[in-house]
């Protein structure tokens, strides 16, 4: 999860927001980690779970905005938070049906994680779903080399 996190960084720039979908131990802290260390976050990327944002500066560029709306109910709840999204890359666990009048655009990435099999296995693949909503994400022809 963390190299294709890696991979999605490469593309991400400020105003883009990502939304991540997927049970617990899905592993989308994971990719955000991914996400952050590609785009050379300060700080280490942890789940916001307690304070739902956490903002991540970056030398040169865009911070990274981690935001865990689990606890949110609504697109209001969520645009209360107060994030800059024109001037950050936002990545949101927890957020589906929240994005409806927050911005435009946004990358949406469900993963699905087995149930079963090996637990002493190195690996658990998982099985990632990327759909692009907007105009920012019509053309997404640099994802087939992505997925996992």
């Amino acid at each position: 999860m963390g190299e294709l996190g890696a991979t999605i960084a490469a593309e991400l720039e400020a105003g883009d927001l990502v939304l991540l979908n997927g049970e617990l131990g899905a592993g989308k802290t994971t990719l955000t980690r991914g996400i952050g260390e590609a785009l050379g976050v300060r700080g280490a990327v942890t789940s916001p779970t307690f304070v739902l944002a956490r903002t991540h500066p970056r030398e040169g560029g865009a911070p990274l905005v981690h935001v865990d709306a689990y606890r949110l109910g609504s697109a209001l709840e969520l645009d209360d938070l107060d994030i800059d999204f024109e001037a950050s890359i936002v990545v949101v666990e927890w957020g589906a049906g929240m994005l409806d009048g927050v911005v435009d655009s946004w990358l949406e990435i469900d993963i699905d994680r087995p149930h079963g099999g090996d637990m002493d296995a190195e690996v658990e693949p998982r099985q990632v779903r990327i759909t692009g909503h907007g105009p920012r994400w019509a053309q997404l022809g640099w994802i087939d080399a992505a997925r996992h």
